[in-house]
């Protein structure tokens, strides 16, 4: 499958206010009111814009803050990170490597192994449950959700 990033006439029409204002004016959702925080399912979280995976239901976890929180990406190099000083904090902003969607912040602060909290806004992500995995052509990252 090739994920690309759709032209912006395209995302205008696609994403919900929401989803336009998190992924290309780096906005936040509310904490506890959005689809993913609490979804335990199994399954591939991938962008809502591009289609590229970027987190597994395995690596995610309850942070307790609200949003979806996940120890790690499920492929190297398909988020990238970058500063963000914005608001008077210093925090790392995580943004989908193809689309350059903002995603959310990471933090030091996650559970073994790694220790990070990759907090990321519902509003950017797909999930996709594992039984739909091959009927929305994401069968290749089965192994990723079951382990």
């Amino acid at each position: 499958m090739a994920w690309r990033r759709p032209p912006e006439e395209e995302l205008r029409r696609r994403l919900t206010p929401l989803q336009w204002a998190v992924t290309q004016e780096g906005a936040t959702e509310p904490p506890f009111d959005n689809p993913y925080w609490n979804e335990h399912r199994p399954g591939l979280y991938v962008d809502v814009v591009s289609g590229e995976p970027l987190f597994s239901s395995r690596d995610k976890f309850d942070s307790g803050t609200g949003w979806p929180s996940f120890t790690r990406p499920v492929a190297e190099g398909c988020v990238v990170l970058r500063p963000d000083l914005s608001h008077g904090m210093r925090r790392v902003e995580v943004l989908s490597r193809l689309a350059g969607s903002h995603l959310g912040h990471l933090f030091e602060d996650g559970p073994p192994p790694t220790g990070l909290r990759y907090c990321i806004n519902s509003a950017a992500l797909r999930f996709i449950p594992l039984e739909a995995l091959e009927r929305e052509g994401y069968g290749a990252w089965r192994a990723w959700v079951e382990g």
